[in-house]
């Protein structure tokens, strides 16, 4: 079920908040409530591997519990969590990457030694299992207690707002918040708020950018053949990708913070204007906070870090994290060759301190972004081959000349959504808003006090105008 859809905003929703507020009266008839509404949220898209997520909350529950009662004895606890984390990869391990390897040994040998599966990929599996293993690395660390009523548990990896595409929630930064969060008519009128804010930048950019990106990237690769497409069109497209990915997931990020916030919950920001980077080392500390946070948390400092007494440990440490990075993306050789790609300029720019020797804002800002682009190229390629190809027509390699007509059509169509979406990779837009907000008692303050809720309301039936039409409406991230 998407958050941009009918169903979900004129159906679920209301009923899952009418609800809610209704048995406000019990904290525990609440949570109950939610997360049942949330295996009912996710049973709309996944009828039978909805099973699966009922399986990691009760397999998480039950090692939780045991962890936490073995803590007198290390190597039992020990021993506990390695089964824990291992079948929580392993039930990863098959449904995402089991057919990769099987293809991968087939082709190899060049004949088919291994059946692959009929099996397809439970939608938000990689998050839901990050947060499971979230859960029981932290009671065995002893940084939050174990969990008693395994349906908060439940809540706590299969609430609805998170469940499908993050942002990824350690379990130490919501525990109390399942008991203890407050529910205020300013935390439910700011959630929507900023709910209809991105599901404005879902429906009006993201999907508007996608449906450049998907036309060009397409033209690259019909059938068993790839096509060249001028240099001009091909940097069009690449850089529509980039916009549409950023808003694509910031905006379901913001969709769900929103969503949380309506319940009471608070989580972190999972972006925080990425394209404003002047370094990769620095854009990764502003996209997807959660999923660097946790890959920080749960592997760079287990393995030891920066801290390490030898360069080559800081650099395979390095290298593990970036690894995984690609591999979590998806089972494909272009997310794994993604992750390197990260890797490489990350190495190089504490190798070579180049915060230290760069001074230049704007050509570092350049600089990053021109990486940022390339490797979003092979994260929406095909397969490496394409991704190839794709750079070659960027720098008119192929044979492919510069000029396009076609570019010139897509960029006089869609030259107001191109405008807002740069304008709004910056925090200009973020800055006025608080500006005009402080002045409250102003005649300025108290046109926008009115204005606000009229804009919100008016983008929110401009995007429900969208819905209404069938307007593209592809979602990046649930394929991961």
């Amino acid at each position: 079920m998407l958050f941009s859809s009918i169903i979900f905003l004129f159906y679920f929703l209301p009923v899952v908040i009418l609800v809610y507020y209704v048995l406000s009266i019990s904290r525990m008839a609440q949570n109950i409530w939610l997360f049942i509404a949330s295996i009912f949220f996710y049973a709309w898209g996944e009828p039978i591997y909805v099973l699966i997520m009922l399986f990691s909350i009760l397999l998480n529950s039950v090692f939780g519990f045991f962890i936490e009662n073995s803590h007198e004895n290390k190597k039992k606890a020990k021993i506990l969590l390695v089964v824990a984390c291992c079948i929580n990869i392993g039930i990863l391990f098959v449904f995402k990457y089991l057919n990769f390897i099987i293809e991968n040994i087939n082709d190899i040998f060049q004949r088919d030694l291994l059946s692959t599966t009929s099996l397809s990929l439970p939608i938000g599996i990689s998050f839901f299992t990050f947060q499971a293993l979230s859960y029981v690395i932290d009671v065995y660390k002893g940084k939050t207690k174990v969990e008693k009523n395994p349906f908060y548990v439940g809540l706590y990896i299969a609430f609805f707002p998170q469940l499908i595409a993050g942002p990824i929630i350690q379990y130490n930064n919501i525990a109390d918040q399942i008991r203890n969060r407050n529910s205020s008519y300013k935390k439910f009128s700011v959630g929507a708020c900023r709910f209809v804010t991105g599901l404005g930048k879902k429906m009006l950019l993201a999907n508007n950018f996608a449906i450049m990106a998907d036309n060009i990237f397409n033209w690259s690769t019909i059938g068993q053949q790839y096509y060249t497409v001028p240099a001009m069109l091909a940097w069009l497209g690449a850089i529509a990708y980039t916009l549409q990915i950023f808003f694509d997931f910031s905006a379901y990020s913001d969709m769900a913070i929103g969503l949380g916030l309506m319940f009471g919950f608070k989580f972190e920001e999972n972006f925080n204007y990425p394209y404003i980077s002047k370094s990769i080392t620095e854009f990764w500390r502003r996209w997807h906070i959660s999923l660097s946070t946790w890959f920080r948390d749960y592997v760079y400092f287990p393995l030891g870090g920066s801290r390490v007494k030898s360069k080559d440990k800081m650099v395979r440490n390095l290298f593990i994290v970036w690894l995984l990075t690609g591999i979590w993306h998806g089972a494909n050789w272009t997310f794994l060759f993604w992750g390197i790609w990260n890797f490489i300029f990350i190495l190089a720019e504490r190798f070579l301190r180049y915060h230290e020797n760069n001074q230049h804002k704007m050509l570092m800002n350049i600089y990053t972004m021109i990486i940022v682009i390339f490797g979003w190229v092979t994260f929406k390629a095909t397969d490496l081959y394409q991704a190839g190809r794709y750079y070659l027509n960027m720098f008119g390699l192929n044979n492919n000349g510069f000029y396009s007509d076609l570019a010139l059509v897509f960029l006089k169509e869609n030259a107001l959504w191109l405008g807002l979406g740069i304008l709004l990779c910056t925090p200009i837009a973020k800055k006025i808003n608080l500006l005009l907000a402080q002045r409250k008692m102003s005649v300025i303050g108290n046109v926008y006090n009115i204005a606000y809720p009229i804009a919100m309301t008016g983008l929110f039936i401009i995007c429900v105008v969208y819905l209404a039409r069938g307007s593209y409406n592809p979602f990046i991230y649930f394929n991961f």
